[in-house]
């Protein structure tokens, strides 16, 4: 059965999405909306489908079956619950909004709609962390003692000079954690159970934003673990995320996509694989050159259309993070303990 989507942005994320989409049998790409006419003109040119720039029109495009958001985030609810309201399905670039009560407004629509709403949260999908995943589930480290996460990546000055929305509260959220951070957000919360609450601190260490740079979080987890987060963008050149997770049998690090170390009280000496990861350079380049996450979320959504099913990653679970970035910010903000939204 052929689905056909429509495709939401003009810059490298949509051109992301577009790639993703043309590597599944079946998936045709109906149109193209965004406010940059020259860059919408260009995609639909070279990979087909219908330009628009005005929504509502674009929206009216038949036949077509889902749209893929690929927008500033703080469009992502408004447009999504636009789409809802007209039968179509939504998957959007992670996060699915920049505030919780966007996020439960787009839940509420795509519930009442009876549409299938979905996030970009393609660390989910990566053979390596599933694994990590499967064992952690299994209870291989024991009682959670700490997490330890770090996003020490580089943007240059042109990243955020160029942008309209980048580093931007009303668009973009906030800054090196809203954008590049929450993928590593989501990452703990599915390997690591939900955060209660957090104390943070933050600056614009380097890049001349409206946002910060630069965060650090304190974290405490509902399992009794703590956890430290860091996520920078004005850390030259750049560093691989680096997650560790310790409890009481031992040690897990993670380290790009892959579980590189394993320490255990009980060793396994097969945990360690070489198999194939992620290659994109995130730490210094927000250029997507690896569609595969991309395409296997895509992929799932796909399947929780056909089947009516729920996807990996649907609204309540994009939900957590954005929860959990809103009250790191308000903590730094206010220097003050904040409890997390539920």
């Amino acid at each position: 059965m052929k689905t056909r989507i429509g495709i939401v942005g003009g810059g490298n994320i949509s051109e992301t999405h577009a790639r993703a989409a043309l590597a599944i049998p079946g998936i045709e790409i109906a149109a193209f909306c965004g406010g940059n006419e020259e860059k919408v003109g260009r995609l639909a040119r070279e990979i087909g489908g219908v330009p628009y720039t005005d929504y509502a029109k674009f929206l009216a495009h038949q036949p077509m079956e889902m749209v893929v958001l690929g927008s500033p985030s703080g469009m992502h609810a408004e447009q999504g619950i636009a789409a809802a309201r007209r039968g179509l399905h939504v998957l959007t670039e992670k996060p699915m909004d920049i505030t919780v009560a966007c996020a439960d407004a787009l839940i509420a629509a795509t519930d009442k709609a009876r549409v299938k709403l979905g996030v970009f949260f393609q660390d989910r999908f990566k053979p390596g962390l599933r694994r990590v995943k499967t064992l952690l589930d299994g209870g291989i480290l024991g009682k959670p003692i700490l997490a330890d996460a770090r996003v020490k990546w580089y943007r240059p000055p042109e990243y955020y000079i160029g942008s309209k929305w980048r580093g931007t509260p009303s668009l973009d959220g906030g800054g090196a954690l809203m954008n590049q951070g929450i993928h590593t957000v989501d990452l703990l919360l599915w390997l690591w159970g939900d955060v209660t609450a957090v104390q943070a601190k933050m600056a614009s260490s380097l890049h001349k934003i409206e946002s910060e740079d630069t965060i650090v979080a304190l974290l405490e987890f509902a399992n009794g673990a703590f956890g430290t987060f860091i996520a920078t963008t004005s850390v030259f050149p750049g560093y691989p995320r680096r997650v560790e997770l310790s409890g009481s049998e031992g040690t897990f690090a993670i380290e790009q996509d892959l579980l590189v170390r394993a320490d255990l009280h009980k060793p396994e000496p097969s945990l360690i694989s070489n198999e194939a990861c992620d290659q994109n350079q995130s730490a210094a380049s927000p250029t997507v050159s690896d569609i595969r996450g991309h395409q296997a979320a895509l992929e799932d959504f796909l399947r929780a259309i056909e089947t009516n099913g729920r996807p990996a990653c649907d609204g309540r679970e994009g939900r957590r993070s954005v929860a959990l970035v809103e009250a790191i910010y308000a903590a730094a903000r206010s220097g003050t303990r904040v409890n997390v939204s539920v």
